[in-house]
């Protein structure tokens, strides 16, 4: 794992090494164990590395081939990468290391970029052609790892963290308008654009050309999720043992490294199976679990704190279990060096994650996470279940829609934009969720083909917020984040996998959706663990019984009582106060009305709450 950085001169200057020096010095935290540069005339290319496979120097890069024509500077790790290697030496190749850098470099050398397709596993790549003056950039199927680009002036910047782009004096930071009524309508941003104008984040399963000689830049997607209905449902129990065996070998598959891998442990089923596999494997296997302070806590919220059911896995599977317990005071006190290592915020609370990460990163240097388990298996039927009774396109937008409004409605997002309504006004947030679906090929004919839309359409919006904010957050603590549930071959299964054997009860709120009832007597269903029913069945045999009866339970921390009690001076001095930089953006009528309902307990708006402080604190940190 480590952070790729490099620019290119469109008119030819010759490229700066202090320029160079200074985007990877950026994100050294991305690669502690060592540096390099290369520069060619008007192309700078320079990496940080974090060493996991093959710890030599051999594995230094940039690195080249033999020849001198490609330059590669990569982030990732390629977990069939000896397998790949095999295939490349009976065609003549020769290696000098054992990393998989060097497979990666020789498969794009040799294959072209048709080689993207071989890569199981998370990267995201810049490869230089000294004869074609042409700059390759990929990134992995599903949005492990980011790179971001950007083009002002004469001048194209690449880059792992937008941070190494900013740098750069000659670039102009302002913010992007448009971005941010993505972020303020789903807390996410659903296309290819950042909070910084001119910024935009390469798409997942996309790679890039970009050439020196006539200046063009051309994209490609070469990968896409593919969620569907299988023509002849096999058996369920073949499902279930394709299943099992599939996981095993993906758990398996992310254990190589030269270097200690530890797992994040919840009491939930996703980490605790990947937990049981793991340690299997790996003796005295270091987990983590972060946990909350409850003591003011109510309702829902008392049910936050996983650390009993965590240190009850970790009893069974006999780890070395380390755990930490956050505050108001420690969200607080997060949020500087949150910002700084997030760049922008993403979906949900990611302040949890930061400490876990935190504590990780001071133990091992990698560490498996269970993201990916609810996207592929569906663990929220709540929300599928909105449009599973939908009768064409439209109609699903219109039911589905609404829901991610996380944050706001249109009309209070009217209200508080109307400063900038000039920047803004031309923009339907509705087009923006209905243009996922534009390369989506499936016929929308029964509910299983709209629930199919459904774990489309969060696998590339909703999963790629959270991967984004898993690789920010580690990779600040010189951490590897791997996610086992993101192994090719397992969901490539899970996207063939029949909807009935992922979600139960999916006749029934069909038959109460037909009957004109509210959409809300849908969500009851939430609490029937109606989800990942396939998954549920087969971490039986991992897991102490129980546990995968239990009902879905996220990352949640109390910061809803937080905010109107320990933090509610801290919520209103961050966003309320005279010189507060989202002051001089939104209505600040409607922006002091927000946060009231939630202060005076009118309505839980903890997520919009949360978002305000976090822009608040990113536009002081990454605007002048």
């Amino acid at each position: 794992m480590c952070g790729v950085a490099g620019f290119i001169n469109f008119n030819q200057e010759p490229a700066s090494p202090a320029l160079l020096k200074k985007m990877t010095d950026s994100i050294s935290h991305r690669g502690p164990d060592g540096e390099g540069q290369w520069i060619g005339g008007a192309v700078a290319i320079g990496h940080r590395r974090l060493s996991i496979i093959d710890l030599s120097q051999a594995g230094h890069q940039p690195m080249q081939t033999a020849d001198g024509r490609f330059i590669l500077s990569y982030n990732g790790e390629v977990y069939n990468f000896k397998e790949i290697r095999t295939r490349l030496e009976a065609q003549g190749v020769e290696f000098n290391s054992q990393t998989d850098s060097e497979v990666v470099l020789q498969a794009l050398a040799n294959w072209g970029p048709e080689a993207l397709l071989e890569f199981n596993g998370m990267f995201a790549l810049a490869l230089w052609d000294t004869m074609e003056e042409t700059l390759l950039l990929a990134r992995d199927r599903y949005g492990i790892k980011p790179m971001y680009f950007a083009r002002q002036f004469n001048r194209f910047w690449f880059a792992s963290e937008h941070k190494a782009i900013v740098v750069d004096p000659s670039f102009a930071r302002t913010p992007n308008f448009p971005a941010l009524l993505e972020y303020m309508t789903f807390q996410n941003i659903l296309t290819d654009q950042t909070l910084l104008q001119d910024v935009f984040l390469l798409p997942a399963g996309h790679y890039m050309t970009v050439s020196l000689r006539n200046q063009a830049i051309q994209r490609h997607q070469y990968w896409d999720f593919h969620f569907h209905e299988p023509e002849k449902p096999g058996d369920l129990k073949e499902y279930q043992e394709e299943l099992d065996r599939l996981f095993r070998q993906a758990v398996k598959r992310q254990l190589v490294s030269d270097v200690e891998v530890g797992a994040y442990l919840s009491g939930g089923m996703d980490s605790g199976s990947i937990t049981a596999v793991a340690a299997t494997e790996i003796s005295n296997l270091k987990t983590f679990t972060v946990g909350f302070d409850l003591s003011s806590a109510s309702g829902i919220e008392l049910g936050f704190d996983e650390r009993a059911k965590a240190e009850a896995l970790a009893s069974v599977f006999g780890t070395e279990q380390y755990e930490m317990v956050l505050n108001a005071r420690d969200m607080e006190r997060s949020l500087p060096s949150l910002v700084w290592a997030l760049e922008e915020p993403r979906v949900g609370q990611s302040y949890p994650n930061f400490f876990a990460a935190k504590l990780a990163g001071s133990f091992v240097k990698v560490v498996l996470s269970g993201t990916g388990g609810d996207e592929l298996f569906g663990g929220y039927p709540w929300r599928y279940y909105l449009g599973a009774s939908s009768n064409s396109f439209e109609d699903f937008v219109d039911a589905y829609y609404p829901y991610w409004q996380r944050l706001a409605s249109s009309a209070e997002l009217e209200q508080l934009f109307s400063p900038v309504s000039a920047e803004v006004g031309h923009i339907l947030t509705r087009d923006v969720f209905s243009d996922v679906f534009k390369n989506h090929p499936n016929p929308l004919e029964r509910p299983e083909d709209y629930i199919n839309h459904a774990l489309y359409f969060e696998s590339k919006t909703f999963l790629h917020g959270l991967l984004l904010v898993e690789d920010k957050i580690s990779m600040a603590f010189g951490l590897e984040s791997r996610v086992p549930f993101l192994d090719n071959d397992l969901v490539d299964f899970a996207m063939a996998v029949p909807v009935g054997h992922k979600i139960n009860n999916l006749e029934e709120v069909v038959r109460i959706n037909e009957r004109g009832l509210p959409a809300k007597t849908s969500i009851q269903f939430e609490k029937t663990k109606d989800g990942k029913q396939i998954l549920r069945d087969v971490m039986n045999a991992y897991l102490p019984i129980g546990v995968t009866s239990e009902q879905k339970q996220g990352f949640s921390s109390p910061d809803a009582t937080w905010f109107r009690q320990e933090s509610r001076n801290f919520v209103r001095e961050t966003i309320e106060s005279a010189d507060s930089r989202i002051n001089t953006l939104f209505n600040v009528t409607k922006l002091k009305a927000l946060v009231a309902d939630h202060l005076d307990g009118v309505k839980n708006r903890r997520l919009l709450i949360w978002s305000f402080i976090n822009l608040e604190f990113w536009f002081r940190r990454w605007l002048p």
